[in-house]
């Protein structure tokens, strides 16, 4: 029976290796982008027939605190999710719990995250401006980035919880915080290019130093300051993207 089994696997292996290599080929994968390619086309042609409208500038921002204000927010705010997308397991299952425990606690925090991904901008279009309900989700999230280090194992499914609406609501107000800081759709298109610009480099690098700080320390407690000063940074810039103000574009723009 065993000598059977162990000539059974090469096949059974092959098969899945030719499974693997189907829906990896470049026709799977690239069918997509065909479809892309396909619906672009028309947009296109259309932008070619009329090139005055193809070739109108955004207005620069780069003189402006409030964008630069609005866009570091949005990239320390996505810095602390990617953290914890990228760790919150690896920091779950080094305090005790098993993989299946610590993934399914991952999964709570990026669930509720949709209640607070539709609230957050309904509380802050009911105030007016959007500072206290930043300042409330960055707490909730501090809150479970604290708990989910420090917190006994028992009650994670709770600090889960709240670094999930916290989370979702921080992100949410980010994406908020393009429109209601843009006078024009030309300053949102702009504010929106240079936030995910200058933002999303400055997320990437969040995953990497948190793994550099555990790695030199080989504990969390260095992880827990730094997120402290993430949430910091995301206060401070919200606080000033958070005000009822207008961006004013560049004047050489």
């Amino acid at each position: 029976m065993s000598g059977g089994y162990r000539r059974s696997r090469p096949d059974c292996a092959h098969r899945v290796h030719s499974w693997q290599r189907l829906a990896l080929g470049p026709g799977v994968l690239g069918s997509p982008l065909f479809v892309a390619i396909a619906l672009w086309l028309p947009y296109s042609k259309a932008g070619q027939a009329n090139p005055a409208a193809a070739s109108a500038k955004l207005p620069r921002l780069r003189s402006s605190a409030l964008a630069w204000q609005v866009s570091l927010f949005m990239g320390i705010q996505s810095a602390i999710a990617y953290c914890v997308f990228g760790w919150l397991p690896v920091i779950l299952v080094d305090r005790g719990l098993t993989p299946l425990a610590a993934g399914f606690m991952l999964s709570i925090c990026m669930g509720v995250q949709l209640i607070t991904s539709l609230a957050a901008p309904i509380m802050a279009s009911r105030a007016k401006d959007q500072r206290s309900t930043i300042a409330l989700m960055i707490a909730l999230s501090v809150t479970g980035l604290m708990t989910t280090i420090y917190a006994p194992l028992q009650s994670m499914w709770l600090w889960s919880t709240i670094l999930g609406l916290g989370l979702g609501g921080v992100f949410s107000m980010a994406l908020a915080l393009l429109v209601l800081r843009s006078p024009t759709p030309q300053v949102a298109a702009a504010l929106s290019g240079m936030s995910q610009g200058v933002g999303y480099t400055v997320a990437a690098t969040g995953p990497v130093i948190v793994g550099m700080l555990h790695e030199y320390t080989g504990n969390w407690h260095a992880v827990a300051v730094f997120y402290l000063l993430l949430a910091c940074g995301s206060l401070t810039f919200g606080m000033g993207a958070g005000r009822n103000l207008h961006i004013t574009p560049d004047r050489a723009s």
